[in-house]
């Protein structure tokens, strides 16, 4: 009997999202993800014209919840900038760590693969990336008001250092398959903050 989904399109994204994020974009095949959604072909038509365009959708609905998990961490009420600062790269750990890569960040997986096979797809990154740094420039902004962080440069400015720091530990354990590289990251991060 055909399972039914709430959200067919949703579904075949979701589905696509592990497989991709476990073996890259081009790694995997349009009937892997049909297979793994159990969806046919013409509900994989239906919602997107090409694998390009699926893929584009794809990265729009992972930032969209990267964005909101980002932002449940990032704005918690009764904590210091710093301490939410520190509960988002705290997950960032054990999201990146591991050798699970299902669950991984895309834009590790993605960036370098996609970036010169789609500009529509690059270009979803780059926006996804910059509402990321949007949203650390905030958090930092306010770890630098309430006192927490301690280094006066411009937030995003600190912002920009910090991700593309925990981009290059997240990448750099992905060949070592250890978390050295990000308790590294953690360090370098806390000394360059002045995290209190």
């Amino acid at each position: 009997m055909k399972e039914k989904f709430i959200d067919t399109r949703q579904h075949i994204l979701d589905c696509g999202q592990r497989l991709i994020a476990a073996r890259g974009f081009v790694g995997v095949g349009l009937t892997e993800i049909l297979s793994s959604a159990g969806v046919p072909k013409g509900s994989f038509y239906h919602y997107f014209a090409s694998k390009e365009l699926y893929g584009d959708a794809l990265l729009e609905s992972y930032f969209a919840g990267y964005l909101e998990r980002m932002g449940a961490l990032l704005k918690q009420e009764g904590k210091t900038g710093a301490e939410r600062l520190g509960l988002y790269l705290q997950r960032w750990i054990e999201i990146q760590g591991g050798e699970d890569d299902s669950g991984k960040c895309l834009i590790v997986k993605l960036a370098a693969e996609v970036a010169d096979l789609s500009d529509a797809m690059r270009s979803t990154m780059l926006k996804g990336t910059e509402d990321i740094l949007a949203r650390l420039a905030e958090c930092i902004a306010t770890g630098q008001s309430d006192g927490s962080i301690l280094n006066p440069r411009a937030a995003p400015e600190l912002a920009l250092w910090l991700y593309e720091t925990w981009l290059g530990a997240s990448l750099l354990a992905k060949l070592r398959r250890d978390d050295s590289t990000l308790d590294s990251a953690f360090t370098a991060t806390r000394e360059m903050l002045g995290l209190k």
